[in-house]
């Protein structure tokens, strides 16, 4: 029996404008089953959603950097896990230096910092409707130098992708992750900082089993949390490689996938 609901937000949970549908929210809702957000995203870009959906359950950001709980007194930190302080101070310099045109932004647990509007960051202003500070990135590393959970690189380029990946295999650092999320998107977070881990944390806290949970996800960052849990539910627009791992395939995200394994699938119904 299904007892917790785990879901990825983008490409999964959210449509392709970056909206929960109104037939999300209403299926979710009428389920019952606690719901945790799973996300690369920061708590800040996760609010919309988690308001439309009502929760009140400890959410999981930064790809498990950060698990979080909103409450009548506010926000409470259940656990963090940011870069090592430094690792930011030398990894930003460097991007800058070899990929001038690459799209270099951060954050820390409150928020979004970059040096320009570029069409990268335009892109995730338009999916997540959030406003960046703008500033040179070497003052406001010393000023977020304790706390940066996530730098955030993004190209359209498949060429610059390529090389990006490969200068971030060279710098054997063992503090650090990195990932692709999408076609466009690379992020960096703390080697702590694991999606199946803010789960674990979850389970252990809740005295759930891995079998009671289903999880839903579409990216190669979901693959630590869809292999964990006992339902792994993978979209209809992901790679082959993540619907592999899937023990259910649903609809795309364009299409309400979640709300429709949830009314359809025999584990739910």
């Amino acid at each position: 029996m299904i007892k917790h609901l785990f879901s990825d937000l983008d490409g999964t949970l959210l449509d392709p404008q970056g909206q929960v549908t109104a037939k999300t929210v209403q299926t979710i809702q009428k389920v019952g089953l606690p719901l945790t957000l799973v996300s690369a995203r920061a708590p800040l870009e996760m609010a919309a959603t988690m308001q439309a959906l009502d929760l009140t359950e400890p959410q999981i950001a930064f790809n498990g950097g950060l698990i979080f709980q909103d409450g009548p007194q506010g926000r409470h930190y259940l656990q963090a896990a940011p870069l090592v302080e430094g690792s930011a101070s030398e990894i930003i310099p460097a991007l800058k230096q070899r990929f001038p045109q690459l799209s270099i932004s951060y954050y820390d647990d409150q928020r979004w910092y970059t040096e320009r509007i570029d069409t990268g960051i335009i892109l995730e202003q338009k999916l997540t409707g959030q406003e960046p500070v703008v500033q040179p990135l070497t003052k406001t590393l010393r000023y977020s130098a304790d706390k940066i959970f996530k730098i955030m690189l993004i190209t359209s380029d498949p060429q610059l992708l390529l090389a990006l990946k490969e200068f971030l295999r060279t710098l054997k650092n063992p503090e650090i992750s990195w990932q692709q999320s999408g076609t466009a998107y690379v992020e960096i977070t703390s080697a702590q900082a694991q999606k199946s881990r803010g789960i674990k944390y979850l389970l252990e806290r809740e005295a759930l089993k891995t079998t009671e949970v289903a999880a839903f996800g579409d990216g190669h960052n979901d693959l630590p949390m869809l292999n964990l849990v006992g339902l792994p539910i993978v979209m209809a627009n992901a790679l082959p490689e993540v619907q592999a791992v899937a023990r259910r395939i649903t609809r795309s995200n364009a299409a309400d996938g979640v709300a429709y394994a949830l009314t359809h699938f025999p584990e739910f119904t």
